[in-house]
């Protein structure tokens, strides 16, 4: 795909993400996406089959950013502790970032088990989030800082099990306040079990 379709089509998907955010899964359009996007809905059209094909784009396009953010975060970093303290941060990225985010993400969790295309995007973001947790761990176990008894692909997850559930319950509370004392919380939580 040409840079000009690609870049259209990322504007498309920027907008659809908000739009989403706005007025949820099931009451948008793609007229709305095309207005978010200051488009026409032909050019929505031109670029994406129908409502199901934006959101599977969507849904694809916003987990890879993600992932791509949090590879970036812990690369810089040459510690196991530097790398957990660098992956949290870059998911408690702020209230309004992580409120959107979660806004749209749980629309899309609530489909899934209905979308097997869902579903898939959704297990390969999990497998990169697992595979960044392995590669803190092992580099833990290397340094001596995490046990060598932890099971690998067990902890892996419940270090991202942990993250989305106080990220979910920090949305729930609905105060904007607590967001670093659950960000704390998540890391002092993720480090106790590591180190157990």
């Amino acid at each position: 795909m040409k840079k000009r379709a690609l870049e259209r089509r990322e504007q498309i998907l920027k907008a659809a993400f908000h739009a989403v955010a706005d007025k949820g899964f099931e009451a948008v359009t793609l007229q709305d996406f095309a207005d978010y996007a200051g488009v026409s809905k032909g050019v929505t059209n031109y670029y994406f089959e129908n409502k199901e094909d934006v959101f599977s784009s969507l849904l694809d396009w916003v987990t890879k950013q993600i992932y791509k953010n949090e590879c970036e975060a812990i690369n810089d970093q040459s510690s196991a502790m530097k790398k957990l303290e660098a992956y949290i941060h870059s998911v408690f990225i702020s209230p309004e970032k992580n409120r959107t985010f979660y806004k749209v993400y749980l629309d899309f969790i609530a489909q899934a088990s209905r979308n097997e295309r869902y579903q898939q995007i959704n297990l390969q973001f999990y497998e990169n989030c697992w595979g960044l947790g392995r590669e803190i761990i092992v580099f833990g176990q290397e340094e001596g800082v995490f046990p060598k008894e932890l099971d690998l692909n067990q902890s892996a997850k419940m270090i991202r099990a942990t993250i989305d559930g106080c990220l979910i319950q920090w949305l729930m509370c609905n105060q904007d306040e607590l967001h670093e004392l659950y960000k704390q919380s998540c890391l002092e939580t993720i480090v106790r079990f590591l180190r157990c």
